[in-house]
């Protein structure tokens, strides 16, 4: 008898006598990811200019949120009037969840982030930063079930070495505060890692824009809360009408867009992912810094981000290559 060859089954959306084709990048969703970034890296300008206008972090994080959250609740309303709930698990459960996810992502590590830019420069809080998605790989080992890339430990070696690099710098020009403004920001990106990894979850129940509308406005309604029992609200009628703007443009342009986007970018390609889009925001912060801030950018700032994007960059590319398959045991 002949033998005969056995062959898979053919998949209906291939076409007939092609090789199953490789995963292909959702390039939406990184472009989604690299403007949320963008948007996101604005932020810290307008603190620094809120701070010079005379506004403490506390204000500055009420200013935020009062702008942001009746734009939340008016995209929610929205949403719900039209029916966009269809096939969303909005339970007691679900709705709390995303009220914890959203006030630890964006009052907890924003707060931590703000405080963390009263002692250091716009520029070198955004390279420290820079690092969560290695804190969003640690954490997706540890605690979610993800698997270890260890060609990835030399590219985070390399971005902390371009950290270290401005750290001394800053170490011997402007020492003040710098240990502590570093911990706090490292502390912001820890706790933002952690969301990450929250809110991917927690937005297969609830779709994007309603985990965002709702994750964002508990976190507004803490941070406004919080300003309340520390007495800030009550000097927010004393600021200047820039600090006011500033307030508005961190609101909207710092907030509310990228949040969107960076959630969306999270939903359709991964936590981990979307972390490793940080690099372009990184440069966009570098250049606001310098040309409206006038932040000093030496040579050592140039070594320096050049290690940590180089360092981004080549983690971002070890954690989408492909596993090499093993051949089959005997």
């Amino acid at each position: 008898m002949a033998d005969r060859t056995v062959t898979p089954p053919q998949n209906p959306s291939q076409p007939r006598g092609q090789a199953p084709a490789l995963e292909r990048l959702d390039w939406i969703g990184f472009g989604i990811a690299i403007l949320g970034s963008v948007l996101f890296s604005t932020k810290g300008v307008f603190i620094k200019l809120a701070y010079a206008e005379g506004a403490t972090a506390d204000q500055v994080v009420a200013l935020r949120m009062i702008v942001a959250v009746p734009i939340y609740l008016a995209i929610a309303a929205t949403a719900l009037a039209r029916g966009r709930t269809t096939g969303l698990t909005l339970t007691p459960r679900t709705i709390v969840a995303a009220c914890g996810i959203g006030a630890l992502g964006y009052f907890l590590a924003s707060y931590l982030d703000f405080l963390g830019l009263e002692f250091v420069t716009a520029q070198y809080e955004r390279l420290v930063l820079l690092t969560y998605p290695f804190f969003t790989l640690a954490l997706g080992v540890w605690f979610f079930g993800d698997k270890m890339r260890w060609g990835v430990i030399p590219a985070m070696a390399l971005s902390y070495m371009g950290i270290v690099t401005l750290f001394g710098w800053n170490l011997a020009v402007n020492p003040d505060g710098l240990i502590e403004g570093t911990l706090l920001v490292l502390a912001a990106g820890l706790v933002f890692a952690l969301y990450q990894h929250l809110a991917k979850r927690a937005m297969t129940h609830l779709g994007t824009l309603m985990f965002t509308c709702i994750a964002m406005t508990s976190a507004g309604a803490v941070a406004i809360a919080y300003s309340g029992v520390r007495g800030s609200l009550d000097d927010l009628t004393g600021l200047t009408a820039n600090a006011y703007l500033y307030g508005l443009a961190l609101g909207v342009v710092g907030t509310v867009l990228p949040s969107f986007f960076l959630n969306n970018a999270i939903s359709r390609i991964g936590a981990r992912a979307t972390a490793t889009m940080g690099n372009f925001g990184t440069v966009a912060t570098i250049f606001l810094a310098v040309t409206i801030l006038g932040e000093a950018f030496t040579v050592y700032h140039a070594v320096g981000t050049a290690l940590v994007i180089a360092g981004a960059i080549w983690f971002s590319r070890a954690e989408r290559r492909p596993r090499t398959p093993r051949p089959p045991s005997l």
